[in-house]
């Protein structure tokens, strides 16, 4: 056990699917995982370990933004032996081709700040995909026909932004979509040697202002977990 984790020794899968909301770890693994067991509810932060295809999987929801996410990754990493962390989740999209229910592959991701920005000072660190994952999650979304994009988002640490110069920016130079936690992911991923991949889903959009409807966001969110498993497990096929 950790601090923010309660789950035994051998609990946590070495692939572990990073949903926001906790709530959406749980449907994602009834969902998706077979023998499905809740191995972490600290905080209400729930975490779920079953197998996908007959792999051990694990889905532990990491919060708002990436100072809470920055806390699962590292002990999920330090602690608990994850060597695969997928970000899934929802993002708004910043440019006109990128529309409602696409999914992003983040190939890498931009930010203002980070909380590994005490380690680098000076440097702007450019925190990027794993190359396996994200080459293995674009064939996978491709025989899927899922509407995809894949380039650079942004990984902003404020939700209610005020800086409209900020996201024209963004979209100028074409960032595909906004969300908060993928940044710092990346970094951590860099650091421990492990490989990440944010997977997400186009949920509003800065430009048009549309927005998914809520009854309408888990079955749109079905693809982007589906793309993701079968990005961990490249030629892993059921039977």
């Amino acid at each position: 056990m950790t601090i923010h984790i309660g789950a035994n020794p051998g609990d946590i899968a070495e692939t572990v699917l990073l949903p926001g909301d906790p709530y959406r770890a749980r449907w994602a693994a009834e969902t998706f995982l077979d023998d499905v067991k809740l191995v972490n509810d600290v905080r209400g932060m729930l975490g779920y370990t079953g197998t996908w295809r007959g792999q051990p999987v694990t889905i532990q929801g990491s919060g708002m933004g990436m100072p809470s996410l920055s806390i699962y990754a590292n002990e999920l990493i330090r602690d608990y032996g994850a060597r695969t962390l997928i970000r899934i989740g929802s993002c708004g999209g910043m440019q006109p081709q990128v529309k409602i229910r696409d999914v992003i592959l983040a190939m890498t991701a931009s930010s203002i700040s980070t909380p590994s920005r005490g380690i680098f000072r000076e440097l702007n660190f450019a925190p990027c995909a794993d190359w396996s994952l994200l080459s293995a999650a674009h064939a996978a979304a491709t025989v899927r026909g899922v509407p995809l994009h894949v380039g650079g988002i942004y990984s902003a640490d404020v939700f209610y932004d005020e800086r409209p110069d900020l996201n024209e920016l963004m979209i100028r130079h074409s960032i595909l979509g906004v969300e908060m936690e993928a940044a710092e992911l990346y970094n951590l991923a860099a650091r421990h040697g492990v490989r990440a991949l944010a997977v997400l889903t186009v949920s509003d959009h800065l430009i048009t202002q549309e927005a998914l409807p809520a009854s309408d966001r888990e079955k749109s969110f079905g693809s982007m977990v589906q793309i993701a498993l079968e990005a961990a497990f490249e030629g892993v096929h059921d039977g």
